[in-house]
């Protein structure tokens, strides 16, 4: 993302699933999917095992990059956020922290405008937590992802 890839630490993973549950109930969602800019599923809530949420997120991915071409054709920064409508299911993605991709899968039983209410103050939530997960990458959070793995458990991995 952004040219470094992301490092997920358990505790900012499981606050991004709470806040993903908690849009997908106050929204009356479908499913709700957080992926990388890469196209990399973080988290999913909801209705989510019909779906094949590799592909959808590489989709989704390819789809945020060729909007940020567009706008930059527009001589705009970005374009934050993306509203399709389909007869059974409609789709709103928007940008959260320049890091992620949040993406609302809703049906009749919602509206756009409550999805949008309920995306916003989700994205705040969500920002709180990715700003907090690049300090944790940039002040060496990420040799902590290894500092339990010691040369005997490397030694042992190796060995026949």
């Amino acid at each position: 993302m952004s040219g470094n890839q992301m490092v997920m630490f358990e505790e900012e993973q499981q606050q991004i699933q709470a806040a993903c549950e908690l849009l997908q109930r106050a929204s009356n969602a479908l499913a709700v999917l957080v992926i990388d800019k890469n196209g990399q599923e973080i988290v999913r809530s909801g209705q989510t095992e019909h779906l094949d949420i590799t592909s959808l997120s590489s989709l989704f991915a390819g789809n945020v990059a060729a909007t940020g071409g567009i706008a930059k054709l527009l001589a705009e920064k970005e374009f934050s956020g993306q509203f399709h409508e389909g007869e059974k299911t409609s789709v709103h993605i928007s940008l959260v922290a320049q890091r992620a991709i949040l993406v609302v899968l809703f049906d009749q039983r919602s509206s756009l405008g409550l999805v949008r209410l309920r995306v916003r103050k989700a994205a705040e939530a969500l920002t709180v937590v990715f700003e907090t997960l690049v300090r944790k990458m940039n002040s060496g959070g990420k040799s902590q992802v290894f500092g339990e793995i010691t040369d005997d458990d490397i030694d042992n991995l190796f060995n026949d």
